[in-house]
């Protein structure tokens, strides 16, 4: 009997010895891109920064084009609790975090890297600390996106914008702004615009360098117009009730994992954008610089009202954001 019970007692230590560690966290993390795109670079490093920060502890699987749902079925899954973790582009956050429909705002940001610079400071935690009280928190922004017109026609000023067919991200601010441009904002679903393109049902389409190159709309387009009307946020969200469900050392690793994959990710949508605007020259699709971009903010201006007026604390925040451009160019 005590022999039985020493054997006993060595089995429940070996299986101890070779049991998970006891505080494994096992976490999935979703987003609606290929394998190829700046989101699941961005996931991945953090997965795998995130893996060697916890000694193997905490593990993250990341779920691309839209395996764990669309962004919509994404965030509601996260505010829910079902979802852990999802990457997004600010627009399809707009129905749940109201106040984000300040980024919606034409001509907001000068630039990619502009927005990136304003986000990393002061003006982007303001925004971060919104989410919470909708059932989210946000752990890093990525790269600001710029998104641009294309098609069959070069665009200088706001007049030739007039009657053309664009799809559009079905947004507030996106589809007002082209409306009041005199475009034909068309909703669309993106995986429909390069056959809608080719058999000449629409006149263009808006999206980002690398993506015009990598969804081969190259061969259906032949001007890229640098009109950047939007130039909006994507970013890396948690489930609240999952991170409330961490001890605060895993919220430190989290965070810090999350802030250098973040800068990871920026410096690779760089890399992807300088690519796809130099394989666009290359291919023969002229990039035109309207002469007359201040035709396109002149005109957009009652949208920026109509938005800010829509926006919870809407006024504050926007100012806010132009109140950190005019510094940045002291």
């Amino acid at each position: 009997m005590k022999v039985f019970k020493k054997m006993l007692g060595i089995g429940a230590l070996s299986a101890l010895m070779f049991a998970a560690p006891s505080h494994a966290l096992n976490m999935d993390v979703g987003h609606t891109l290929t394998t190829d795109s700046p989101f699941h670079v961005g996931t991945q490093k953090f997965a795998d920064i995130l893996k060697e920060k916890s000694n193997g502890k905490i593990k993250v699987t990341v779920f691309p084009h839209s395996q764990l749902g669309g962004e919509l079925t994404m965030i509601q899954g996260a505010v829910a609790g079902a979802t852990d973790l999802f990457v997004t582009g600010q627009p399809a956050l707009n129905n749940v975090v109201k106040e984000f429909l300040v980024f919606d705002t034409p001509f907001l940001f000068d630039s990619v890297q502009q927005a990136n610079d304003i986000l990393a400071g002061p003006v982007g935690d303001k925004f971060m600390d919104i989410l919470p009280k909708y059932g989210l928190v946000g752990l890093g922004w990525f790269s600001a996106i710029e998104r641009n017109v294309f098609g069959n026609r070069a665009i200088n000023s706001a007049g030739d914008l007039k009657g053309m067919k664009i799809r559009v991200i079905q947004s507030p601010g996106y589809v007002e702004s082209y409306k009041t441009l005199g475009a034909q904002a068309t909703p669309m679903a993106y995986s429909e615009l390069y056959l809608a393109l080719q058999q000449k049902v629409i006149d263009g389409g808006e999206t980002t360098p690398d993506q015009f190159v990598s969804d081969k709309f190259i061969e259906v387009s032949k001007y890229f117009n640098m009109t950047h009307v939007n130039i909006h946020p994507a970013l890396l969200v948690m489930s609240k009730s999952r991170w409330d469900s961490l001890s605060e050392d895993e919220r430190k690793i989290v965070k810090e994992s999350a802030d250098e994959a973040m800068a990871y990710a920026r410096d690779y949508y760089k890399k992807v954008y300088d690519e796809g605007m130099e394989t666009m020259k290359q291919k023969g699709v002229a990039v035109v610089y309207p002469s007359d971009l201040d035709s396109l903010v002149l005109a957009t201006r009652p949208v920026v009202k109509k938005l800010i007026e829509q926006a919870p604390n809407g006024q504050a925040l926007y100012d806010a954001v132009i109140a950190a451009k005019a510094n940045a160019k002291k």
